[in-house]
């Protein structure tokens, strides 16, 4: 026990007693270990070979221009000592750089290249700009094959023009080159050697034309005969490029608080700035389509008319004609007569010339349409941010603060003011650990009395770590305004939407046909239905009513009622319907399945056209190179919308889910885009099969950090702070934006705007889709035999082809009905038994005998 308590105190007095950190001392910063690779890459090292390239380009220059007036004079003392001319003090030189100056003056021109010499001044000031301003200012590859061939090219030019001149202005090179060449090809054949090779330099440089100027032949009066005289030709106009909107995190409309050390505390609160951005470029409405003359219509006999239909088309008319048309489409025409017990007209056949005509214009089936304009939206806010400074400041300091009792250092602290939320970036000291500062979220939000902090650590692409902080004064973000953008404005996306702000005040403008489906949830009140809207908008002010249609399902039946007066224009319905808007459950199984068939109708399409996408056979179809009577027709893009999925996975489960996950995966395509609203996030409503289809998500504010990771697959929708304010996952990133605001009174004026125009006769009808379920035990008979018995049996006689999918091409059907169809076919003895995957025979050959067989039912 001694022994012990001896050892003890032995050991007592060599223990140090720790004192606490003291939190207004910082700690200094550790020196890191420098590495070679590391200092090979710094950005430092570039600059200073920057300045030691642009140095010693200037030297050369000056060492060169000083040997043209000095050089009888410093050539002999180098000629006599060479090298060691550069370590002898007792010999004086002429040249303005020195010893140094008249030896490398001497060795360039006398022993090198002669007057070529100044084209390395050259290559070292390219190569000390492009260092020191840290990118490619001048291609270094480009121009040294550009020097390259100076150096031969002017050297031996300038040795053959100088003769025996005693100043070496071609220098050895170019005298080597010279007596070898005019040894070999004379004297006349190397000067025309060097002549051919400038000119060709030339020529391969700026591309001389050496064309003449063609005579233009004067117009001819009789070419314009019964047209009156040609218009004169409007001025060609320089068109202004649209401007892209600079990607700037320290330039575009937010303030900056300049980059300090936290130890100059003084020297923060004086550099603190407030920048903002300037107004948005005014709204510029789309250009609408010149009415083009009405088509001569030749006049036919009343009798000849009688014999042909025309077969239903969509309601198109013919496009004018121009001079310069090339396209040439021949449609055949065939007799169809009104009563079979008529006597056929035997020996008629049209004429069948070629008619040239434009390229297929879709928008002028509603030649007269006109798009919204800006005025019917209120301007919500101004695009300018104005962030009160002392907040800034207070923030810092709290931040730094709390960081500080924590004995956590940093080196730079900088602020990025967004409409919603200020995005403080830090970066820390040496040695910190991200997981340190990632943990103290909550008491930063105690310091700062703030609801929503928000750590990211770190920031991707950045190196450094992110605090949100939500503003005292919030800015609205105007929908108004982003439509109003360059970039919304000279968009070349197909379906533009214009979702919101980033925190740099930048405009967050995405495609829907890229994403290409949106899963949006959130809590009940957090901006789900405003965000529904601001797409909607978004796309009604960009598209035309044949470029797009919308099915819209809305089980709450008052969110989405705002858009029945557009029904004739941009919506679409199933056949027999009176609402467009899909309130039923019953009906809504309905149309997602004859969206199905739609889609299925579309790939068949592309396939007979031989095209990948709806994008190549639109152009295709444009171009007029697939024919109508076909069945080929122009498709336009087609967003289906549902406000509230949760609803509809209660009441229906499974058969709305399939039919969901089948266009999630297959309709992106042809055209067809989900965009898919619920207030409950939970994995039961966002299976993983909606998820694996639905990239791209918007999660605004939830209650818990698993409805985030419902959503997101990460936290942090549970920390913002509602009102529009979300998170979005698209192409990897997560960005946090404060969604665009559209109030109702505004859409109301956008579809009223448009309700008030022409439309089309009905809305866009889909395929009709008949359940199984309702048709099992309903047995038919020819006696009941569907209304388009008699369309489907000439369609099928005429084409010789007994098949189900020619049917719903053809006649626009759903599976069932063109299923029970070749039943009945069947049952009167036009076509044979099922075959299983091949096509039906067809037993009647010829179009008198189905009428025969028709005349007799």
């Amino acid at each position: 026990m001694a022994g012990n308590t001896l050892k003890s105190e032995k050991k007592e007095p060599k223990k140090k007693k720790e004192q606490p950190p003291n939190p207004d001392v910082l700690k200094p910063d550790k020196e890191p270990e420098v590495k070679v690779k590391e200092l090979v890459k710094d950005e430092r090292t570039h600059k200073v070979l920057g300045a030691v390239f642009l140095l010693l380009a200037l030297y050369c220059f000056i060492a060169f221009t000083s040997y043209l007036f000095t050089w009888e004079e410093d050539q002999d003392k180098v000629f006599r000592y060479s090298s060691q001319v550069l370590f002898m003090h007792e010999i004086e030189v002429d040249n303005l750089l020195g010893r140094l100056g008249a030896f490398t003056s001497h060795w360039f021109f006398f022993k090198g290249f002669g007057i070529a010499s100044y084209l390395f001044c050259y290559f070292f000031f390219i190569i000390g700009i492009n260092f020191i301003v840290g990118r490619r200012v001048f291609r270094i590859w480009r121009n040294v094959k550009y020097i390259l061939f100076g150096l031969l090219f002017i050297s031996m030019t300038m040795a053959f023009l100088s003769g025996n001149a005693a100043f070496p202005w071609g220098g050895a090179l170019g005298d080597s080159l010279n007596k070898w060449t005019s040894g070999f090809l004379g004297k006349t054949g190397a000067g025309l050697l060097l002549v051919l090779a400038g000119l060709s330099w030339v020529i391969w440089k700026f591309n001389i034309d050496f064309k003449l100027p063609e005579r233009k032949p004067k117009p001819v009066k009789e070419a314009f005969a019964g047209f009156g005289e040609p218009e004169e030709e409007e001025e060609l106009l320089p068109v202004k490029p649209p401007v892209e909107e600079k990607k700037n995190a320290y330039k575009g409309g937010e303030s900056l608080v300049t980059l300090v050390p936290v130890e100059e505390e003084e020297e923060f609160e004086q550099e603190l700035q407030l920048i903002e951005k300037e107004e948005p470029a005014a709204y510029v409405p789309p250009v609408a389509v010149p009415e083009p003359p009405a088509p001569v219509i030749p006049e036919v006999p009343e009798q000849e008319a009688k014999i042909f239909i025309q077969e239903e088309l969509p309601v198109t008319p013919p496009p004018a004609r121009k001079k310069n048309d090339t396209a040439e489409v021949a449609f055949e025409i065939k007799p169809v007569f009104e009563d079979p017990d008529e006597e056929a007209i035997e020996e008629l056949e049209p004429v069948r010339e070629p008619v040239l005509a434009d390229p297929y214009e879709p928008t002028l089936d509603l030649r007269d349409y006109k798009y919204p304009t800006l005025d019917l939206l209120d301007n919500h806010g101004s695009d300018k941010i104005v962030q009160d400074a002392s907040e800034l400041e207070l923030n810092k300091n709290q931040i730094i603060d709390t960081l500080k009792n924590y004995d956590i250092s940093i080196q730079k602290i900088s602020a990025t003011v967004g409409p919603t939320v200020t995005l403080y970036e830090i970066v820390p000291a040496a040695g910190v650990r991200i997981s340190r500062i990632k943990n103290l979220e909550d008491d930063i939000a105690l310091s700062l009395s703030a609801l929503g902090i928000r750590i990211i650590a770190p920031i991707p692409g950045r190196g450094t770590i992110g605090i949100e902080v939500p503003n005292v004064k919030k800015t609205i973000v105007s929908l108004r305004n982003m439509l109003a953008s360059d970039k919304f404005l000279h968009s070349q996306m197909d379906l533009p939407i214009a979702i919101g702000k980033k925190i740099d005040n930048e405009n967050f403008i995405a495609d829907l046909a890229k994403m290409p489906h949106l899963l949006m949830a959130g809590a009940t009140g957090q901006g789900k239905s405003v965000g529904i809207n601001t797409l909607l908008v978004s796309l009604l002010f960009k598209k035309h009513p044949s470029q797009l249609k919308f099915v819209l399902i809305d089980p709450k039946k008052v969110e989405l009622s705002l858009y029945k007066l557009i029904e004739k224009h941009f919506l679409a319905k199933l056949p027999g319907e009176e609402d467009a808007i899909i309130t039923d459950t019953k009906k809504v199984v309905h149309t997602l399945n004859a969206l199905c068939i739609e889609m299925d109708l579309r790939y068949d399409l592309l396939k007979e056209a031989g095209t990948r996408n709806i994008r190549e056979y639109n152009k295709k179809f444009t171009e007029r190179r697939l024919n109508p009577l076909k069945g080929h027709r122009f498709l336009p893009f087609i967003v289906l919308v549902i406000d509230e999925f949760a609803d509809l996975i209660m009441t229906a489960g499974k058969e709305v889910e399939m039919p969901i996950a089948r266009l999630a995966q297959l309709a992106r395509a042809i055209g067809i885009h989900l965009i898919i609203a619920t207030q409950r996030p939970s994995v039961n409503i966002i299976t993983g099969t909606i998820k694996a289809n639905f990239p791209a998500r918007i999660a605004f504010k939830v209650s818990s950090k698993i409805d985030s990771r419902t959503i997101l697959d990460i936290g942090g929708s549970e920390q913002l702070i509602g009102q529009g304010d979300m998170l979005i996952s698209f192409n990897g990133e997560l960005v946090r934006l404060q969604c665009a605001f559209v109030d109702t009174p505004e859409v109301e004026r956008v579809v009223e705007f448009i309700g008030e125009q022409r439309g089309y006769p009905e809305a866009f009808m889909l395929p009709e889709y008949v359940d199984e379920k309702e048709m099992e035990g309903k047995d038919f008979s020819l006696a009941d035999r569907d209304p388009l018995f008699d369309e489907a049996a000439r369609v099928i006689v005429q084409n010789q082809q007994g098949s189900t999918s020619l049917l719903q091409r053809r006649m626009k059907l759903g599976y069932n009905r063109a299923g029970r169809l070749m039943d009945q076919l069947e049952a009167a003895g036009i076509v044979g038994p099922n075959l299983g995957s091949k096509a039906r025979e067809v037993n009647v050959k010829t179009e008198a005998d189905l009428e025969e067989i028709l005349g007799s039912m």
